[in-house]
């Protein structure tokens, strides 16, 4: 007798329900471990801290940033212009720049019957390309090539001074801490000291003193040195010599220049750079006398220049 055939559906369908759970188990994640923040990403890589962006993504217009007054204090030629060629000069020349964005600038120059005046501002926007370098960092560095092309000694690092100046405290500390703990003298049994022998010149009255004290102080003066002639006469005025400005923006300096003629009159170029965040600034003010053996005032020209570098560093702060 022939064997009865049955259909293979059942056993079929239990083998695909058996894969298609297996395959429900292994797509299924622990949620809360795929949200960990310290889940790690394929591959094991650990990602990489970015440094952060400088404050500044723009710069002013250089030719608008300086006042029409601030102008004709620098530039004192622009009262001798009629009205038209006045307007003119406010304007100013930008500086030629390939990117506007990190860089700009603007110049003014003037001649009169006197001197002729050059006023020049440079704005310089610093970005780093390096991920593990902020562009303030990046910006410092640049700042501090520009202080070496001036010839300016570096400010130095306070973590440095921290442990020299904590060796002197100390020291001072030890040697207050020994005087104080010093037995006094004893009075009664050291007894008064032998009055001790006049000097001669030194009587009663005070006439062979006060001859000897007189006579030291002719020897003295016999042996003061003269003045130093040789003094360099292009270096700038005890107080007016190149230096760091604590009070201006971030960090700042000054630098004085003078180059003198055969004839004796001399050009002086005044320059001021700071640093903001991101961003260096340059003031440079140059002034060149047309009266031989004439020397532009160093002290007058400074002013002038630390002014403006103030005003662009609050200009800066609304862009």
């Amino acid at each position: 007798m022939a064997r009865k055939a049955y259909p293979r559906r059942a056993r079929v369908t239990g083998t695909l329900l058996l894969l298609v759970a297996l395959g429900a188990a292994g797509c299924t994640g622990d949620p809360a471990a795929e949200d960990s923040p310290d889940a790690k990403p394929a591959g094991g890589e650990a990602t990489t801290a970015q440094a952060e962006p400088g404050k500044y993504q723009t710069l002013p217009q250089p030719c608008r940033a300086v006042e029409t007054g601030t102008l004709d204090a620098m530039l004192p030629g622009l009262a001798q212009l009629d009205q038209e060629q006045r307007q003119k000069a406010y304007e100013g020349t930008s500086s030629v720049t390939y990117d506007s964005d990190r860089r700009t600038g603007c110049r003014w120059k003037v001649d009169s019957a006197d001197a002729g005046h050059l006023l020049r501002i440079d704005f310089e926007r610093v970005v780093s390309y390096s991920a593990s370098v902020s562009d303030d960092a990046r910006a410092q560095a640049v700042y501090g090539d520009r202080m070496k092309e001036a010839e300016l000694p570096l400010p130095s690092d306070p973590r440095e001074e921290q442990p020299e100046r904590r060796a002197d405290d100390s020291a001072k500390a030890d040697r207050d801490e020994t005087r104080a703990t010093a037995p006094a003298d004893d009075e009664a049994g050291q007894g008064a000291s032998p009055e001790a022998p006049e000097k001669p010149g030194n009587g009663k009255d005070g006439k062979e003193g006060k001859e000897g004290k007189e006579g030291k102080e002719k020897e003295a003066g016999k042996s003061e040195e003269p003045a130093d002639e040789t003094a360099d006469p292009s270096a700038p005025a005890e107080g007016l010599e190149p230096r760091l400005l604590q009070e201006l923006a971030d960090d700042a300096f000054i630098d004085d220049q003078l180059t003198t003629s055969s004839s004796g009159s001399g050009q002086r170029t005044v320059t001021v750079v700071f640093r903001t965040s991101n961003v260096i600034v340059t003031v440079e003010y140059e002034a060149q006398p047309k009266q031989v053996a004439e020397v532009p005032d160093s002290a007058s020209m400074q002013e002038k220049a630390r002014e403006l570098a103030g005003l662009l560093a609050e200009r800066l702060s609304d862009v």
